[in-house]
C-alpha cells in the first residue's frame, strides 16, 4: 500500500495525499453481510445536541465482521480484500466449503486465493487463528480476545500489532501497539500478523471538505469559546486559557483519569509509556 502525491492544480490538491488502494480487489461488498448503519448527528433521543462536531458525512452501510473465528478446523478461501468506510482498516471476504461466507479483519500480507483456517492444531501462518497457548513466542499478533468466546476485542485498528512474549501459568504476556504489557489468559484466541492498511495515519485530507464527507464538523478551539462554554475560554485578546482542559474541567497532559481499584489492573504489568 502507498500514499499517492497529487499536482496542484486546485490550492486543496496542494496537501492531499492520499492512498493509493492497491490492495483492493473489488468496490462492491457482500450483500448478506451488510447491515443497515443510522447516524445520530451527535443528537439523543430528544433531539438535542450531546456530542459536538459529529453530523453530514456519507451514507454507510456496516459490514458484520466475525471477529470470532470461531468456524474451528474448516479452511476458508480468501475471495476478496475490500475497503470498509467505518473502520481504518481493510476487510477480507472469506468463503467456506459449505459456501459460508464471512467479513474478517485483511492481515497484511493476506492476498487472493490464500486459505486461511481457525483452530487449536493448525500453523502459525498469517490471517490463521489460534489460542494463545499454541502461538509461538515472539509472534506478531492482532485481534486479540480478552475474555474467551468473547472476539477479538483489542488491537484491530489501522497497521497495529502486538507481540506475544512469554507464558506463565494459564497466562500469556502480551505487549501491546501502546506499549503496555498484560497479561491475557490463554485460552483467549488471537490472529498471526498484522493489521492491513499500516499507511493509514500518513494521510493527509487535504481539504476541510473531505472531512465533512466523513461526518466530522469543524471543531472549535476551547481558547475561543466563552467562559460559559468552556473553563479555557475567556480572556481580553489571545489569552492562554490556563491550564489545558476538558470541557468538564478534566484537566489533560498528564492527568490521570484511570480509576485506581479498576479490576483490571491486576492484568497489567506495565504501563503504557507517556
Amino acid at each position: 500500500m502507498g500514499i499517492k502525491k497529487y499536482r496542484p492544480t486546485t490550492p486543496s490538491m496542494r496537501f492531499t495525499e492520499l492512498l493509493t488502494f492497491e490492495e483492493i480487489t473489488t468496490d462492491k461488498p457482500e450483500k448478506s453481510l451488510l447491515a443497515p448503519m443510522k447516524t445520530s448527528g451527535g443528537r439523543n433521543s430528544k433531539g438535542r445536541m450531546t456530542m459536538r462536531y459529529m453530523g453530514g458525512g456519507h451514507k454507510q452501510r456496516y459490514r458484520i465482521i466475525d471477529f470470532k473465528r470461531d468456524k474451528a478446523d474448516v479452511p476458508g478461501k480468501v475471495v476478496s480484500i475490500e475497503y470498509d468506510p467505518i473502520r481504518t482498516a481493510f476487510i477480507a471476504l472469506i468463503q467456506y466449503p459449505d459456501g459460508e461466507k464471512r467479513y474478517i479483519l485483511s492481515p497484511a500480507g493476506l492476498r487472493v486465493g490464500q486459505t486461511i483456517v481457525a483452530g487449536k492444531k493448525v500453523a502459525p501462518e498469517v490471517g490463521n487463528t489460534l489460542p494463545l497457548s499454541e502461538i509461538p513466542l515472539g509472534a506478531i499478533i492482532h485481534n486479540i480476545e480478552l475474555h474467551p468466546g468473547k472476539g477479538g476485542t483489542i488491537v484491530r485498528s489501522a497497521g497495529t500489532s502486538a507481540q506475544l512474549l512469554v507464558r506463565e501459568d494459564k497466562y500469556a504476556i502480551v505487549k501491546l501497539p501502546s506499549g503496555e504489557t498484560r497479561k491475557i489468559l490463554l485460552t483467549c484466541v488471537a490472529t498471526i500478523g498484522s493489521v492491513s492498511n499500516g499507511d493509514h495515519n500518513l494521510q493527509s485530507l487535504g481539504k476541510a471538505g473531505r472531512k465533512r464527507w466523513l461526518g466530522r464538523r469543524p471543531r472549535t478551539r476551547p481558547v475561543a469559546m466563552n467562559p460559559v462554554d468552556h473553563p479555557m475560554g475567556g480572556g481580553e485578546g489571545r489569552a492562554s486559557g490556563g491550564h489545558p482542559r476538558s470541557r468538564t474541567n478534566i484537566k489533560a497532559k498528564g492527568y490521570k483519569t484511570r480509576t485506581p481499584k479498576k479490576a483490571s489492573s491486576q492484568f497489567i504489568i506495565q504501563r503504557r509509556s507517556k
